[in-house]
């Protein structure tokens, strides 16, 4: 059951909302605007939701009354109508119970992804290559955009890295469950005997950090380092030195731009990227309390973390975090995840539902 305490901070809390959204400070303020706006919604749903719990409830008192009288056909309609009622009910009350898990303040944020080939040599470039396509195909069928960060292909068409950026509404809220070890079985082109290989990627999955959110990064904490672009790019390349490599002397986290035209770009792109791994890392540590469930589904960011296996020979996708397994292979590749997404998001709310 939901306590009254818990509805009624966040009936005070859209009261609040709504104060804010009504200041005409605010909205000198987009990012902020934004959020409110964002939370406002969820919110609002909120209410909707308990309004209409409460109309149930007060008809299922009613039929109670009912059941008591000494009118016969009243009696049959509290017997038919309650069951029906009391279902209602409950599942109104679970949806509720939904509706207090607090939204993350990232997951409607663009996603950044990170895929490095792991052990496997060309064939696990190749795979990272797979990898990219799959969710570049995804981003397709839900009228997002793919913006490639920076890219370290290989002469056979995959990659040793690609880090690119989806930018749609809620892309890293989707796709956050996403991080971790990818590995794959399958007869390489280059293998004349026709053995099984077994290879593998890791995926790092990061919020884009919008202005509204604090990643404070002292500037003498930094080592930027520009330098002549290598690779794609036409005569640009080998003109200029726009390629720039930051290194976040505390962490050790090195983060390289080139594939944009100018070195303030570049800069720029690198940042963002910088502040994401920050804000995740930070984030990791107060995450100690989370159950081992929900590590496994969000990920630790190890890169020995495996989470999915993509069987060839048996056109079989197993993700072994939730037990998921299905035989349509090609079309996931195809970029037709929803389904296992949806899988996942469904298993951490079970979790959180636990810790509510």
């Amino acid at each position: 059951m939901i306590e009254k305490q818990q509805i009624e901070a966040r009936m005070k809390r859209l009261d609040e909302v709504n104060k804010k959204l009504a200041d005409p400070d605010v909205l000198k303020d987009m990012d902020t605007y934004q959020e409110l706006v964002k939370e406002r919604a969820h919110l609002a749903q909120f209410k909707e939701q308990y309004d209409q719990y409460l109309e149930i409830a007060d008809e299922i008192e009613e039929y109670e009354e009912y059941e008591n009288s000494d009118d016969e056909e009243l009696k049959t309609m509290a017997e038919t109508e309650l069951p029906i009622l009391k279902d209602k009910l409950e599942k109104m009350e679970n949806k509720l119970v939904t509706l207090l898990i607090p939204p993350d303040p990232v997951d409607e944020n663009n996603a950044i992804l990170e895929i490095r080939a792991g052990t496997g040599g060309d064939e696990a470039a190749l795979f990272a290559g797979d990898l990219f396509r799959m969710y570049s195909r995804y981003a397709d069928i839900r009228g997002w955009k793919t913006e490639i960060i920076e890219e370290t292909p290989t002469a056979l068409g995959g990659f040793k890295e690609v880090i690119f950026k989806l930018k749609g509404n809620g892309a890293y809220g989707t796709l956050k469950y996403e991080g971790g070890v990818h590995r794959v079985q399958r007869v390489p082109s280059t293998e004349a005997g026709g053995r099984i290989h077994t290879s593998s990627a890791s995926v790092v999955v990061l919020p884009e950090i919008t202005r509204n959110i604090q990643v404070n990064i002292n500037p003498d904490d930094l080592r930027i380092d520009v330098y002549r672009a290598s690779g794609a790019g036409g005569q640009h390349v080998n003109r200029t030195e726009s390629a720039v490599r930051i290194t976040h002397n505390p962490t050790g986290i090195v983060v390289i731009c080139q594939n944009e035209r100018s070195q303030h770009q570049n800069k720029e792109q690198a940042m963002g990227v910088l502040k994401s791994k920050l804000y995740e890392m930070e984030r990791k540590k107060q995450e100690g309390s989370m159950s081992s469930k929900r590590l496994s589904l969000i990920g630790t960011g190890d890169r020995s973390e495996k989470i999915r296996t993509y069987n060839y020979p048996q056109s079989r996708i197993t993700d072994h975090r939730v037990g998921f397994t299905t035989y349509q292979l090609n079309s996931y590749l195809e970029g037709e995840i929803q389904e296992l997404l949806d899988f996942l998001k469904a298993e951490d709310i079970k979790d959180q539902l636990k810790e509510v």
